[in-house]
């Protein structure tokens, strides 16, 4: 899981815009700023998938205290497989050092034993779940083994964020998944490569 960067200067925030059931407005707003990327899967949240406008911290919903830095756009399924049991204290996923304190590892996310919050945060979201890691690394596998196709140098970064950039301009929706993985993996800034939705 990447961090996801909270804009303070985000139209949500200039427009002052509140949380209702059916706010198409506060959808396309958020799901522009995350590029269309689920903040839990880093899947793309393509226009027929299920998805929904969590509430990171659900006992804020409804109240006063709840707004655009606890707003978050998620696919549907993973939102639903969140655990109800809400934990704290807690590493919101806005955190400047969240991936100092968010470890990846080949498929898999950690922290540092006396990390209470990123543990919490682990586990709240179900990082995880034996499913999540495999499909993680299996994607992985896939794009380095399309790379040795290619006969493309995985140190050679500029071959590697072309093969990437190819696959950002031609099919984004499946091509492209767990960008915090493809950043440790490959040692890129793949989130810069995406272009910003108009």
């Amino acid at each position: 899981m990447k961090r996801i960067i909270k804009n303070p200067a985000s139209q949500i925030i200039s427009e002052n815009l509140k949380y209702r059931s059916g706010n198409t407005r506060l959808t396309d707003l958020l799901l522009k700023e995350q590029k269309n990327f689920c903040a839990y899967t880093e899947e793309y949240i393509a226009y027929n998938d299920s998805k929904d406008i969590e509430h990171f911290n659900p006992n804020l919903k409804g109240t006063e205290e709840d707004g655009y830095t606890n707003w978050y756009m998620v696919k549907h399924l993973p939102n639903q497989r969140k655990s109800t049991s809400w934990l704290e204290p807690i590493l919101y996923p806005f955190e400047e050092d969240f991936e100092e304190r968010i470890i990846y590892s080949d498929g898999a996310y950690f922290a540092k034993p006396d990390d209470i919050e990123a543990t919490n945060l682990i586990t709240l979201l179900d990082l995880n779940n034996i499913h999540k890691v495999s499909l993680r690394k299996r994607y992985i596998k896939r794009r380095k083994e399309s790379l040795i196709e290619r006969n493309i140098n995985s140190n050679n970064l500029d071959e590697v964020k072309s093969y990437f950039q190819a696959k950002i301009d031609s099919e984004i929706e499946d091509g492209v998944k767990y960008l915090r993985a493809i950043q440790e993996e490959f040692k890129i800034n793949i989130w810069e490569m995406i272009p910003e939705i108009n």
